[in-house]
């Protein structure tokens, strides 16, 4: 059921957005409006039972060895959050179809709010920590794309890059804490964290683990000073913001401390942290959005605001002050959200959001300004308000948590912010509505009322704004108190009583003393027309978090480019020296202080005179290498040459399966080699100098030297094999006595996907690089005029008969390769090398004639049905209850064959088998396809 709340707009949601792009705008309505409702329908039923205290877990098992599983939770406050989510969704879905014009897709924006409130949800529901931080990346991502939606704006291309890249940073910071929390408590599910309650606290990585999710959750809800993102992000359409403010994006953070309460309460540091950041945060958005001219970003800082009000009542940590945090949570869901539509309903009508061009519009639209009165006197905390009450539970609580000089600071900051909220609000709807005379200078002179369509959400929760003011024991309590228990954990909690009445004390007082500054404050400004002649913007020009910011984005691209000019120079031989020396200074750091120094105690045995020889090949091979080495031609033949060494060498150590693999690589690879090099000059320029060559020669030297220190610390001393385990599982649990084998297709099976994967890639990206390449012949390639031209008929019947021989012993070696040497991979590269004589004997073009291969598009086809083979055998263990490519074999008695052993993992080799012969082809067929085309005609002269 949880998760089908959240793949309700996940995956049907958008899917039928994506499919139904051009439908009719009231198709793409409905759709939206039933999948939020549906999603709203399934929370509700299941009210009464969270409500009462329960918790809904629901567990699939996904990487249980690593602690990660799609696990989800229901309780009061996922509740809670969930159900404002896909509530006020809804009435965005509907705001938005009569906001957007013709000319704008309504369907892309309904696909990129239902994938935004699908990840929000996921947030809400997750029981895994990792889950929980796919989801939380995912909202940074469709938040990008909701706030770039007019991508033609350089504004809202700015704002996504800015808001993405500081949630990004967050989320960064949080994957770290989430890891180190993980590895404390032993798991990643939620509940089992939970449950561990204030013990965490004393193992030594829980304040950096904190620290690193704090971090996450400030940037995530525009706490100080990573508040900027948030006003830089209006560019995005009114409904997205609505949105996005009220209950979604900048939630998350909140949702997150709330959810992990339990085990940082009691913590000094994350109370004094936390209230102190939430305070500062209040009293800046408040104060920056008094000077605001335009309404969203007016009320994009007061968003700010009321974001750090609860974050500073999260950060007071004791149930009532959760139980005030939670109730604000639900009031600013209800006045912000209305207000951002107003603010639409304004700008659509008017065409303007300026409260220089609003002045006295009331009798234009005398309906949206009543809701603004309204929805402004919850923001601003008038009685008889739902914002009323949460602020006097915020002040009531400064009172009860605070002594001292903090007490002195956070009242004073909060009946501060209290002055600039009421200023703010008396500002949006007297600028808007009375200031100056009747509507003259807003850019529509026709403005009226919206259809109704438009007005009924914002209507909607406008009600709710005084229903909850008025009665918020019956419309809030029960769910205060029920989300209050599962944010804190606390079940002795009596719970929180919400009256509009507490008598006459000093909150009611810090309210009065609110509602009258800020009055006075506003019309002190206003007179004269001073608000709008104090620009903040140029005043903290320099010290800004906008302008901060991008003066580090702008210094960290300077040192970037710096930094790329010094070190990306076009020389493979400099790329080279920064990776050894690299590797050189990584790897010996767990040498530093060690006990190193020595032979072990394994006993030593004299080397064979086979490993001498073999030993003196390679040096020579080596040697001969590193002399002939500007040759291009010598030097992959003398590669080849060692290839082949080491395979002996490989069959020395009774290790088939690697010769066989080794020596078919090294032939084919040759073969590209060379027809690579034949596109390139025959001789590498010599480039270095003599210093150079002896900085490198050291570098090389000490690379090799440092290498063989490693394996003569491991070959002299005993440790700790893993090698039992597959030798004694590999016939039992996979089917096959060959060990290598079923280590690649079972044991270690999704590394061999993920190879054959890379391997198609790298063919389709050689088709992709050289499609449509000619290659002139010149006086540097005129040494190499070999092309696939039909040879000597003595070559051409010969090779005629190795193919079938060939392909008869590829397909002995398939079958094989489960038991003994061999396998698909080894199999597919005997066929390429095959199909490479005929090509060489016949010539390409008559080749690909008889193949009917032309073009590599037969090639293409075999990579797609090897991957999609390989993948579908995956898959198909999923429908037993297995993971993804566990295999299975049985053994059948069959007439005249006998006992015959079957393996699933012989179709999992077939899809192997098949993408290497196709990726070997296709890019053998396009390089030579290359050549041919270069190379046909007359040489020029030089």
């Amino acid at each position: 059921m949880l998760l089908i709340i959240i793949l309700l707009p996940l995956l049907l949601g958008t899917g039928l957005m994506a499919c139904l792009w051009h439908a009719p705008r009231k198709l793409s309505l409905g759709i939206a409006v039933s999948i939020s409702l549906s999603c709203v329908g399934i929370l509700l039923s299941q009210s009464t039972y969270v409500l009462a205290g329960g918790t809904l877990l629901q567990t699939w098992s996904w990487m249980p060895q690593l602690g990660i599983d799609f696990s989800f939770r229901l309780d009061a406050l996922g509740w809670l959050f969930a159900l404002l989510i896909s509530g006020i969704g809804t009435l965005i879905f509907i705001y938005a179809y009569f906001y957007l014009s013709q000319k704008n897709s309504l369907s892309k924006l309904y696909l990129l709010l239902l994938l935004f409130m699908a990840a929000m949800l996921g947030i809400s529901l997750s029981n895994n920590l990792i889950l929980l931080l796919t989801f939380w990346e995912l909202t940074s991502i469709s938040s990008f794309l909701l706030v770039a939606y007019w991508s033609h704006y350089h504004a809202a291309q700015r704002g996504s890059r800015m808001a993405l890249s500081i949630t990004g940073m967050g989320g960064l910071s949080m994957l770290g804490g989430f890891l180190l929390l993980g590895h404390m408590a032993g798991s990643y599910q939620i509940d089992q964290i939970l449950m561990l309650g204030s013990s965490l606290q004393q193992q030594p990585l829980f304040i950096p683990a904190m620290l690193l999710i704090l971090l996450g959750a400030f940037t995530k809800s525009a706490q100080f000073p990573f508040h900027f993102w948030l006003p830089n992000a209006m560019a995005a359409p009114t409904p997205v913001s609505a949105y996005l403010h009220s209950a979604t994006m900048v939630k998350a953070g909140i949702f997150l401390v709330a959810r992990l309460l339990p085990i940082f309460t009691g913590v000094a540091l994350f109370h004094q942290l936390v209230t102190s950041i939430g305070l500062i945060t209040l009293c800046i958005g408040a104060f920056f959005a008094i000077f605001k001219e335009d309404l969203k970003g007016l009320l994009a800082y007061s968003t700010i605001s009321h974001l750090g009000l609860i974050m500073a009542l999260l950060g007071l940590g004791s149930p009532l002050a959760v139980a005030a945090a939670i109730f604000h949570i639900i009031n600013h869901a209800t006045f912000k959200a209305a207000l951002f539509m107003i603010a639409g309903i304004i700008d659509h009508e008017t065409q303007t959001r300026s409260l220089k061009k609003l002045k006295g519009i009331w009798h234009l639209l005398p309906f949206t300004g009543t809701l603004t009165m309204v929805t402004c006197a919850a923001m601003a905390g008038i009685p008889l308000t739902n914002g009323f009450i949460s602020k006097e539970m915020f002040f009531t609580q400064l009172l009860q948590h605070l002594s001292g000089y903090a007490l002195i600071f956070g009242l004073l900051i909060a009946t501060i912010s209290g002055i600039f909220a009421v200023a703010y609000s008396v500002r949006l709807v007297h600028g808007a509505f009375f200031d100056g005379e009747l509507g003259k200078n807003i850019p529509n002179q026709n403005a009226h009322e919206p259809p109704l369509g438009m007005r009924l959400p914002a209507t909607f929760l406008a009600i709710l704004c005084i229903a909850i003011g008025l009665l918020p024991a019956f419309f809030a309590e029960k769910i205060v108190n029920s989300s209050t228990i599962a944010s804190t954990q606390d079940f002795n909690f009596a719970g929180e009583h919400l009256a509009i009445w507490h008598g006459f004390n000093l909150p009611l007082m810090m309210s009065i003393a609110a509602i009258v500054g800020g009055l006075s404050l506003y019309f002190v400004l206003a007179k004269d027309g001073l608000i709008r002649q104090i620009d903040l913007d140029r005043m903290l020009r320099s010290i800004q978090g906008k302008n901060v910011f991008e003066r580090f984005l702008e210094k960290l691209f300077l040192w970037s480019r710096r930094l790329k000019r010094r070190t990306e120079t076009g020389k493979l031989q400099d790329y080279l020296l920064w990776m050894i020396c690299f590797s050189l200074a990584l790897s010996s750091i767990p040498f530093i202080g060690g006990p190193w120094i020595g032979t072990g105690t394994r006993i030593l045995t004299h080397a064979p005179w086979i490993a001498i020889i073999l030993w003196l090949l390679l040096f020579s091979g080596c040697w001969m290498m590193l002399w002939f080495h500007h040759e291009r031609i010598k030097a992959v033949l003398i590669s080849g040459a060692i290839g082949l060494v080491v395979s002996v060498t490989f069959v020395t150590l009774s290790a088939p399966d690697l010769a066989l693999t080794q020596i078919t690589v090294d032939v084919v690879t040759t073969v590209l080699l060379l027809m690579s090099l034949s596109l390139l000059p025959q001789l590498t320029p010599y480039e270095s100098t003599v210093a150079q060559r002896w900085r490198d020669a050291v570098i090389a030297i000490g690379a090799g030297a440092g290498m063989g220190w490693i394996c003569w610390l491991m070959l002299t001393r005993d440790h700790n094999s893993i090698s039992w385990f597959f030798a004694q599982q590999a016939l039992p649990l996979g089917g096959g006595s060959n060990i290598v084998n079923v280590i690649l297709v079972d044991f270690r099976g999704f590394d061999t996907f993920g190879e054959i994967t890379v391997l198609g890639i790298a063919a389709i990206g050689t088709l992709c690089l050289m499609d449509g390449m000619r290659i002139h012949g010149t006086s540097i390639t005129r040494g190499l005029t070999y092309r696939f031209n039909p040879s000597p008929l003595l070559v051409r019947t010969t090779t005629s008969w190795v193919l079938p021989i060939a392909l008869v012993v590829s397909l002995y070696i398939f079958m094989r390769g489960h038991n003994y040497p061999g396998g698909g991979f080894i199999a597919g590269l005997i066929t390429a090398m095959a199909l490479i004589m005929q090509y060489i004997s016949l010539g390409q073009d008559y080749t690909e004639q008889l193949l009917n291969a032309k073009s590599g598009r037969l090639y293409e086809i075999w990579i797609s049905t090897g991957l999609s083979i390989a993948g579908i055998t995956g898959l198909l263990a999923w429908f037993w209850g297995r993971p993804f490519l566990t295999s299975a074999h049985i053994y059948l008695e069959l007439p005249v064959l006998g006992k015959l052993h079957l393996a699933s993992a012989a179709v999992f080799d077939l899809g192997v088998y098949l993408t290497v012969v196709g990726a070997t082809m296709l890019m053998i067929s396009v390089l030579g396809d290359a050549r041919h085309s270069s190379m046909s005609g007359p040489v020029p002269k030089e």
